[in-house]
Formats: C-alpha cells, structure tokens, sequence
C-alpha cells in the first residue's frame, strides 16, 4: 500500500510545481507561500478529523513533537527557496535540483536510519547526479554569475532543507498518526511563512492578488496537501529511502506537466539528464 501512497505523492507534487509556477507570475512567493500553507493546512486538518486522531495529540511525547516541529521548519524552509527558485527560474531547471535532494537523503537514511547501503543505491545515487547536472548545469548558468543565477542558490537550498525534512519526519512520526504529524508540521510551516511575510512587510500586497493567481495558489495548496498526507503516510509504513526515491519520481511528471502547460522544451541533454534520473530513481527501489 505505501508504494501506491508513494505513487500518489509523486503525481500531486508534479501538479503543485506548475500550479505555483503559474500561480507565482504577479505575487510575491513569500506571500503565495503563506497563503498556500493555509490551505494545506486546512487539507491536513479536515483529514485529522476524518480519521478521529486528534484526540492522539496529548499521547505524542516531547520527543517526537522535538523532530515534528523540526521538520516543519526544515519544510518551510524548503518551501520558501523552493518557490522563490520557482518564480526566478523555469520549472525544468528548478526541478531536478529540488528532486536530487533524494541523494542527501540516502546517506542520511544510512547514516542516521541505518537503513542498508547496497549496490543499486549507491548505483541509483550516481546516476541521479549525473542526470541532475545534464539538466540543470550548462554555460549559460556559469556565464550570468550569481546574479543571474539566483534560482539556483535558492534551489539547492530548498534540496538541502527537504531531504532534512525527509529525515527528521520520518523519525518525528514514529508513533504519531500520519495526517496528525503532517497537520502540525504544516502549523510550523504556516508559522514561518507568515513570518517572512511580515517581516519583509509584504502583506499589504495580498489585496492586489488577481483572481487568475489566486486561483493557481489556491489549487497548489490542494495538490501539496493531497501529496503531503499521501507521503507522509507512505513514509509511516515503508521505508524512507524507498519512499522518497518514488516521490522524487514527480520529476517526471512536472517535466510532463511543464511542457503540456507551460511550454517548457528540453533539448538532447536535459532529456538525457531526466531519463538518468527516471532510471537512477527506479534503480533505488530495487
């Protein structure tokens, strides 16, 4: 069952990319951010309720609520890099760096999961990166400099908080009801976010929002939070490099999904790098 969750996860966070990218054309990302996390919020809560598990909240120990909340801020941070990078790039380049936080994360499985370092992974890890550099890396990245570049400072960001993420949820929901967990990292979340928004003094701009963008942010919010309980739950019951490695298999359909909506082209190279990745990902879960 956690694979087909899995599976779940990776369609819903290939739709939340180009939903945001196209929520994201006038509105500040901070702020489609915070409006965002209120939604999947209200996902992640309607789902608590559903399942009866909010009367669990007072049996999870300080412990657990410790790497719960961490993860939440390792979350929103991501989430901030993630859409930033999102409004500064283009979907097929953002993408696969986010994706390839899978290779961090296996070595932190290993690490601090004990989770087993076999050959089709170390193999899979490989491969990823390869992939990763044919579709992300080229002359003209290294001829803007860091100006010109921002998207990708905030990008490998946003891979470095998710597969922390990955990490400290995985320990953090041990226990703890899957949509449960998921509803208070979101709370995190939705704090941080709102956060940024007033400190950069941004929220004034929520009223010039048009109703087209509101509509994407809206729908985005939906998609994350249909992939979050869908994850989180995989992740409850299989284990994390597994789980992770068939969610990052999303590349694939936001690829789709970029072309399809934004018109978004990949020449030899970056397809190449995007079959590497497919095939590096599927090398993982052997």
């Amino acid at each position: 069952m956690w694979i087909v969750l899995a599976f779940g996860s990776a369609v819903f966070a290939g739709l939340t990319a180009i939903l945001a990218k196209l929520g994201l054309k006038n509105v500040d990302s901070n702020l489609a951010t915070a409006i965002r996390s209120i939604i999947v919020l209200i996902f992640a809560s309607l789902m608590v309720f559903i399942v009866g598990s909010q009367s669990t909240i007072g049996d999870i120990s300080s412990k657990t609520f410790i790497f719960l909340i961490s993860s939440g801020l390792a979350t929103g941070a991501s989430w901030l890099c993630y859409f930033k990078a999102l409004q500064l790039g283009t979907v097929n380049k953002v993408a696969p760096i986010d994706r390839s936080s899978v290779i961090l994360t296996i070595i932190l499985a290993i690490i601090f999961l004990n989770e087993a370092a076999t050959a089709s992974k170390i193999l899979g890890v490989i491969i990823i990166g390869i992939g990763t550099y044919l579709m992300t890396f080229n002359r003209e990245i290294y001829a803007r400099g860091a100006t010109g570049a921002q998207w990708l400072i905030y990008a490998l960001l946003a891979a470095l908080f998710a597969s922390l993420t990955s990490i400290l949820a995985k320990i953090g929901i041990e226990g703890v009801e899957s949509n449960l967990g998921t509803a208070i990292r979101t709370t995190v979340v939705l704090v941080i976010a709102w956060v940024m928004v007033f400190v950069a003094k941004k929220q004034c701009e929520i009223k010039h929002i048009d109703n087209k963008s509101w509509m994407f942010i809206i729908y985005s919010g939906v998609a994350t939070g249909a992939s979050w309980v869908c994850f989180y739950r995989a992740l409850q019951t299989g284990p994390a490099s597994a789980v992770v490695a068939i969610d990052k298999l999303s590349i694939a359909f936001t690829i789709a999904f970029s072309f399809f909506f934004l018109k978004e082209k990949l020449s030899i190279k970056p397809l190449t790098g995007l079959v590497l990745i497919v095939g590096g990902t599927l090398l993982l879960l052997m």
